[in-house]
């Protein structure tokens, strides 16, 4: 019964969405997720399809394809098959795997009118990405985990499984006799994830269980919360002018702020105006600081950071996009 509860429960946060693209690679976590939605007492008032990624990585990955396909077909769902035909890197392969999933998924979600991609990321998933990021020194937003909600550019992204472990969803898919796939990538400890996933029972004996890093993952986002509902309030007292190409804010207010909050608006307007870079938070905290202290000392500074040009100047904080480096190379013909 109360695994009942849970499933109904987990299930809530599709509601919202009328149309939606179920990512099921064959394995059993997204197995239990398409058969969890198959017994959906909402179903009907939903438009739902399954989308299988074929990556081209394995020899067998193109029937296994085929095979979720006709499970899909079986369960009431249009399948769609997406292959990813790209030359295969030779480093960062599972990044750009990824990446390339998400690409793929979202572009087959605006093709059929989906609004939401829906995962089988499951509590396991959520534990080893928690002390992934632990490992590589993120600050709270990183550890607070995976959202069960989020956005992929103009699609909802969502998660419903995270409250379930991975024994959980193999329970799901044994009592109702359905098969699925193990993909032996998992176990490649060439791959960091593999590696930590190994790791995982020697840090439960010293007590970082699963649970424990999802608790660590709950608390890190209470905490981002709050900090983002004091960040809004800042915003709006510090703020003086905001257009497409620049923000403008009161030094003054700046320099009453924690360094917390500074980061986090300035990392908010970086991110609104140069979208296309890649904002690094150690780069972003070595910037805070030195942006404190040059108003403590009221000094004129300016930085460049991810594309934009940040700079104190009669009292204000700027924040607008990087003027174009100038070549240092003379173009063919210049004397």
């Amino acid at each position: 019964m109360r695994q009942l509860i849970e499933e109904v429960q987990a299930l809530n946060v599709l509601t919202p969405y009328p149309s939606l693209l179920l990512a099921i690679s064959g394995g059993p976590d997204s197995v239990a997720l398409m058969l969890l939605i198959s017994k959906w007492r909402e179903r009907l008032k939903h438009s739902i399809a399954v989308a299988t990624v074929d990556h081209g990585l394995r020899e067998e990955s193109s029937q296994e394809a085929e095979t979720v396909g006709a499970w899909a077909r079986k369960l009431g769902f249009t399948h769609y098959r997406l292959n990813w035909l790209e030359e295969k890197p030779t480093t960062g392969l599972q990044k750009r795997a990824r990446d390339a999933r998400y690409r793929l998924l979202e572009t087959c979600a605006k093709e059929i009118g989906a609004e939401a991609i829906v995962t089988a990321h499951h509590a396991d998933d959520q534990a080893e990405t928690i002390l992934l990021r632990l490992t590589r020194g993120s600050g709270l937003t990183g550890l607070a985990g995976m959202a069960d909600t989020r956005r992929l550019n103009k699609i909802k992204l969502l998660r419903p499984l995270l409250n379930f472990s991975k024994t959980d969803l193999v329970k799901i898919c044994l009592e109702a006799n359905h098969p699925y796939f193990n993909d032996p990538t998992n176990l490649n400890e060439k791959y960091t994830r593999a590696r930590l996933r190994k790791l995982m029972p020697t840090l439960a004996e010293e007590g970082l269980t699963s649970d424990a890093l999802r608790r660590l993952g709950q608390r890190a986002q209470r905490v981002n919360v709050a900090l983002d509902f004091y960040a809004k309030s800042a915003r709006a007292q510090a703020l003086i002018e905001q257009q497409d190409d620049k923000t403008i804010f009161s030094a003054l207010e700046l320099e009453r702020l924690p360094s917390e909050i500074v980061l986090r608006l300035l990392a908010q307007e970086i991110t609104r105006l140069c979208p296309q870079f890649f904002l690094r938070l150690e780069r972003l905290e070595r910037l805070v600081t030195q942006l404190h202290e040059a108003l403590r000392i009221s000094k004129p500074w300016q930085k460049t950071l991810a594309g934009c040009l940040i700079k104190i100047n009669k009292g204000v904080v700027e924040i607008g996009r990087a003027p174009p480096r100038k070549s240092l190379c003379k173009a063919k013909g210049d004397s």
